[in-house]
């Protein structure tokens, strides 16, 4: 079965643009000029993924990713922002709102068909998640999206969640800036550092003192989420 693309852009020509590529590339795509008209329809289609301007007439595109974000039945969609907005803040701030990946304006058609297929393929069917993670004090469900620490609900943004809980999922092991980049935020853009260290500040800011220090940055490589102190290396 096809994959079934939600395309939403007030502009006529990218709009029609972007919908006759990806049905060039064996997709099915349903276009929108407003966020309210394909809100309207995603809980019915349920579409593999979206591709969303963030200034749209009406609601901004921002809004209706964290609508999408709030929803059970589609929250898990993987979604591209496609924008004129080039500043790293607004970045940050769309991949913070719930994008999976953003693309600045003007754009390749190819470029922006390789990260639908990367998105895609990280949303392939992996094995059920369990109900919980522990360790320490923080508790994570994959399920529900959320966390606490000593029963303490943690209020975090979205990609400040999936960073603890790629964290936490691999305790094991250290985690390098590049294998973060990838799996979180899923390409690399100038101030990369800067971005990744700034959600790591304000998730030990968010986790308190103990639970901050179960986030340790290992100098030169990268971060490893850990209970008890390793007396090498950590900062």
């Amino acid at each position: 079965m096809m994959e079934l693309i939600y395309v939403i852009e007030d502009d006529d020509n990218i709009r029609d643009l972007i919908k006759i590529a990806l049905e060039g590339f064996g997709y099915q795509v349903k276009a929108f000029e407003t966020a309210e008209d394909a809100l309207q329809k995603i809980g019915a289609d349920k579409p593999d993924l979206g591709v969303f301007d963030l200034m749209l007439p009406g609601m901004d595109g921002l809004a209706a990713i964290r609508i999408i974000r709030r929803n059970p039945d589609i929250r898990e969609m993987p979604i591209i922002v496609l924008t004129a907005k080039d500043k790293e803040l607004d970045k940050v701030i769309g991949l913070d709102g719930g994008a999976d990946d953003y693309m600045t304006k003007p754009f390749g058609v190819l470029e922006l068909a390789a990260r639908i297929r990367l998105q895609l393929r990280k949303r392939a069917p992996k094995e059920a998640a369990k109900d919980v993670l522990a360790a320490g004090q923080l508790k994570m469900s994959p399920k529900t999206r959320e966390a606490w620490f000593r029963e303490r609900l943690l209020e975090l943004t979205y990609k400040e969640y999936e960073l603890l809980l790629y964290l936490l999922e691999n305790q094991a092991r250290v985690v390098s800036r590049e294998e973060l980049l990838n799996n979180i935020w899923g390409y690399e853009y100038d101030g990369e550092s800067r971005t990744l260290d700034m959600h790591i500040r304000t998730l030990r800011q968010k986790l308190g003192e103990e639970g901050g220090d179960y986030i340790k940055t290992i100098r030169g490589v990268g971060y490893r989420f850990r209970v008890t102190a390793s007396p090498e290396n950590e900062g």
